[in-house]
């Protein structure tokens, strides 16, 4: 029998489709926190947002997420990613970014620029308060006596 040789086009596309397949896993596997001297920059899967502590008005803990519609993003198990607008402020543009990890486990609120709102967590709990106790540093020291 005489058998075809694949031609290296097609390897190659197999290749770079593997290599994209498995790279989207690895963003949208968990949020990757960066923190800086004047910011901290959270990225999740093709969301990147970057919160200057100058800006920011309040960090809260918070158990539950409030309704929101999903303009978006995607929900699957524990994970709630995208951008979401409340129920309530569904007659304004305001745009709500969503990156948890972990529905069921506490969340961070930030609210900064007076009226954006940011929810996330990670996946360990542990790690979520230490970033959180964090960011309260960030923010008394930020403010004035």
């Amino acid at each position: 029998m005489v058998s075809q040789k694949r031609h290296w086009f097609w390897n190659l596309i197999l290749v770079i489709t593997i290599v994209l397949c498995v790279s989207a896993l690895t963003v949208h596997y968990k949020n990757w926190v960066k923190t800086a001297p004047d910011h901290i920059r959270l990225l999740s899967g093709f969301y990147v947002e970057n919160v200057a502590f100058s800006d920011l008005d309040s960090v809260v803990f918070v158990e539950r997420i409030p309704p929101m519609i999903r303009l978006n993003g995607f929900s699957a198990l524990e994970k709630e990613k995208g951008i979401f607008q409340e129920f309530k402020d569904s007659l304004t543009d305001k745009k709500i970014h969503v990156f948890v990890d972990n529905i069921s486990q506490p969340k961070i609120k930030l609210v900064y620029k007076d009226s954006l709102k940011l929810y996330f967590n990670l996946k360990d709990s542990t790690e979520t308060i230490e970033l959180f106790n964090g960011l309260q540093e960030k923010l008394n020291i930020g403010r004035p006596n």
